[in-house]
């Protein structure tokens, strides 16, 4: 894992043509949820990442600290967020 999205914070994995991935970042926001943004369609190492470390290779995928959420599963993302003591 890149030293840039390494630790306790929230990354959304997403591309530009997604519109789950911009559900997803609007649901952080609205949470008042800080998080880095990472466009998989730019970033392919990033990408090759994702794949490496969910074997998926859909977006979104939400990582809040070492948890990884594949698709915008809002009951998955809350429960990630209050264990990671972030909302």
């Amino acid at each position: 894992m890149s030293e840039e999205t390494k630790g306790a914070g929230v990354a959304v994995y997403s591309t530009s043509s997604c519109p789950w991935c911009v559900k997803a970042k609007e649901y952080l926001s609205s949470l008042g949820v800080p998080f880095q943004a990472i466009d998989v369609g730019v970033d392919r190492d990033a990408a090759k990442e994702i794949v490496e470390k969910t074997r998926q290779r859909g977006v979104p995928v939400i990582r809040v600290g070492e948890r990884y959420i594949v698709g915008f599963d809002q009951d998955a993302i809350k429960s990630a967020l209050k264990e990671a003591a972030l909302i």
